[in-house]
């Protein structure tokens, strides 16, 4: 099955470079196609307009190629890229130390195909793909050091900053492979520079080892330090100087960690963290050239069981979302949000602590403690069982924090995807008014137009309308979450469960509010008159559906926000407090005219249905006390005195860990000390029996 599952993800890839037309496909290959090769051959290779930023030694490789047909070299690239990332992940899952409970091959395969750098390197048709697979070739399938240190120092002429494994096979023993690495490196450079002699020139002495090819170094799409420190700001000598200092201290770190882990019998993690170590201090590190970072995903961090999703949950997301997904589109974070797969390489060069081989947590990570809700009052009816398991703990706050920004981009996405034309959403909006005018509930045109004529009300609720929908959620989460995880845990899952069924309505129902709608009389309190065929109401309108208005999310998360604190406060004026919040807002929906009275009821629809999921899949609220630890003999009553005959020898108290077994000698009785009944000689055997 995940052999498939790499298959399709295969056969998606190679059909969306194969589906575009031949001007928007492989458009860096494209740029080096002459008459007569793929590249030009006359000229530089650097010459102005060109996008080659690669090493003297692949334009020599690139240039005999013929091209027989523009078609068919793009098909050929594709397939090639194709094997390439097929071998990569063949090689990095049987490098991988131990066993795994999965397949390792095909998870490594479909990884590889829905991160970032390696849709880059077939939409662009780049060789970054070639160099890594060279060092995995070396370091796990070449037989003899000389056959290694050539296959890396290959990959270093492709890609200079894959030099810094002849340092890492140096330290690990390898010396013959390190200094063949080396010496390879510089006759495949002299070779380009034989042929040619002025874009090695260009290449090595005027950019300094390609400093200032290709795209701008200060752009977002180069994670390397240098290209941090440029978009900080840090330009001229001052920033070369930082830039040099900096480097140095991550290639300190980076390399004495990749020996240790080397040393440890974890080489594929040493190749990885080495290589993050190359993408941090390279001049320039294209996204096309990340994928170090996926390698990263080989180690191991945490002591629980529960804690090692974190690390390949993080690297993963990171290598396969842009940063305007992983975090919003705020000012402060910014900084992050442009550099997190640099981020990600120094934490995984520098910082996050990979076990080694050696400790207990390796194999057997201390087992997560599950909790039982409580006996359900509906137990004898069909589903009503829960079928998943329930945490007490608080969630890691990084892993949660990305999962609820990445749900909700992705939330956002489906909302605007789940537009409609004008005509339906007011087709719509007219049943829904038919159906309200004869349940007598059409309050909407009268609430609105009593509102225009009060006007501190008006200001209050057009305040409240803007500003709560997002704050009062996300304040209750972070005080449940500090508080009481396990209560956090299920008024999280319960408002995920209602903002996803909300998607459906917004889906196949759309919905025109009663202020787009033409010769209904209603006023727009918030945004003012409107085009109702260009409707604008600020920066918000390029990334908003007008039409996703049944539910009403505004009404359905203040209601949450209600019954959430209602549920969970333990006095009575935080309970009636709480609900002003559903009430202030239902009022603010409709007197506003952004939502008809049936979107409001709709919103407290998928609400309950929210809750109702979480009672039909985890269980009620409330959680079984934990057991308390039983004793030796299965009592859970160890509050009794010992009999005198055992006051005298008494095991010691050991706390064990936090998280880990006790120590060997926890339980263990103390040698008595100067025991004039006890015989010298060999201790008696305690229990014959065992024997």
């Amino acid at each position: 099955m995940l052999w498939l599952v790499a298959a399709v993800l295969a056969a998606r890839q190679v059909a969306a470079v194969l589906g575009k037309p031949p001007g928007s496909r492989l458009t860096d290959l494209a740029t080096w196609m002459g008459p007569t090769g793929v590249l030009h051959v006359r000229g530089s290779l650097y010459d102005h307009g060109s996008t080659f930023t690669g090493t003297p030694f692949a334009g020599a490789v690139l240039k005999p190629l013929t091209r027989s047909a523009e078609q068919s070299l793009g098909v050929a690239w594709t397939f090639g890229t194709l094997l390439l990332v097929v071998a990569v992940g063949v090689v990095a899952a049987r490098a991988l130390p131990g066993r795994t409970r999965v397949p390792a091959a095909p998870v490594a395969i479909s990884l590889l195909m829905l991160s970032l750098p390696v849709r880059n390197s077939f939409h662009l048709g780049q060789t970054s793909i070639i160099p890594v697979l060279l060092v995995l070739l070396g370091c796990f399938a070449a037989r003899g050091e000389r056959g290694a240190g050539l296959l890396v120092g290959l990959g270093a002429a492709l890609q200079p900053a894959v030099l810094l494994f002849a340092p890492l096979l140096w330290l690990t023993g390898r010396r013959k492979a390190a200094v063949t690495s080396v010496a390879t490196f510089i006759g495949c450079s002299a070779l380009a520079w034989a042929v040619l002699p002025a874009d090695s020139r260009t290449y090595w002495v005027h950019h300094l080892a390609g400093i200032g090819l290709g795209e701008s170094a200060s752009g977002l799409a180069n994670q390397s330090l240098h290209g941090a420190l440029l978009r900080f700001g840090a330009h001229g000598v001052l920033g070369t100087v930082l830039a040099a200092v900096l480097a140095a201290v991550v290639v300190w770190i980076g390399l004495r960690r990749a020996v240790r882990y080397a040393k440890d019998g974890q080489l594929l993690l040493a190749v990885a963290v080495t290589g993050c170590v190359a993408v941090a201090v390279s001049p320039t590190a294209w996204q096309y050239q990340l994928m170090w970072i996926l390698l990263a995903l080989a180690g191991r961090v945490g002591r629980r069981a529960k804690d090692r999703l974190v690390w390949p949950v993080v690297v993963v997301l990171v290598m396969t979302l842009p940063g305007t997904v992983l975090l919003p589109n705020m000012a402060f974070v910014a900084p992050v949000r442009d550099n997190v797969p640099l981020l990600a390489a120094l934490a995984a060069a520098c910082v996050v602590p990979f076990l080694g081989r050696t400790s207990p947590y390796f194999d057997r990570p201390v087992p997560t403690d599950y909790a039982q809700p409580v006996p359900a009052r509906l137990s004898r009816v069909p589903l009503a069982a829960p079928v998943w398991r329930r945490l007490r703990g608080r969630p890691n706050l990084v892993l949660e924090l990305l999962v609820i920004r990445v749900g909700y981009s992705a939330y956002s996405h489906i909302r605007l995807a789940a537009s409609a034309d004008p005509a339906t959403a007011e087709a719509h909006g007219r049943a829904v008014h038919a159906l309200e005018r004869f349940l007598h509930i059409d309050v909407e045109h009268w609430a609105n137009h009593a509102l225009v004529h009060v006007g501190w009300l008006r200001a209050f609720l057009d305040f409240y309308y803007e500003t709560f929908h997002f704050a009062f959620p996300l304040a209750i989460l972070a005080v449940l979450y500090w508080r009481s995880p396990a209560d956090y845990r299920w008024a999280r899952s319960s408002l995920s469960f209602a903002t996803v069924l909300a998607l459906v309505g917004f889906w196949f129902f759309p919905l025109a509010p009663p202020r787009l709608m033409p010769g209904l009389g209603f006023i727009d309190t918030v945004h003012g008159p409107q085009d109702l065929a260009h409707p604008s109401y600020g920066a918000m309108t390029a990334v908003t559906n007008q039409y996703a208005a049944m539910p009403s999310l505004h009404f359905g998360w203040s209601l949450w926000c209600g019954v959430t604190v209602v549920v969970l406060a333990p006095k009575v004026w935080m309970k009636l407090l709480a609900l002003l919040d559903p009430l202030f807002t239902v009022s603010a929906i409709i007197a506003t005219a952004n939502h008809w009275v049936l979107d409001a009821v709709g919103g407290a629809t998928v609400v309950a249905a929210g809750f109702g999921l979480m009672y039909l899949l985890g269980g009620p609220r409330r959680l079984l006390p934990a057991a308390a630890p039983a004793s030796a003999s299965g009592d859970l009553a160890p509050n009794l005195d010992p009999p005198p005959s055992s006051r005298a020898i008494a095991a010691r108290p050991v706390e064990a860990p936090d998280d880990g077994p006790p120590p060997r000698d926890a339980g263990r009785a103390p040698e008595p000390a100067n025991d004039p009944g006890r015989q010298p000689g060999p201790d008696p055997d305690p229990d014959p029996a065992a024997r």
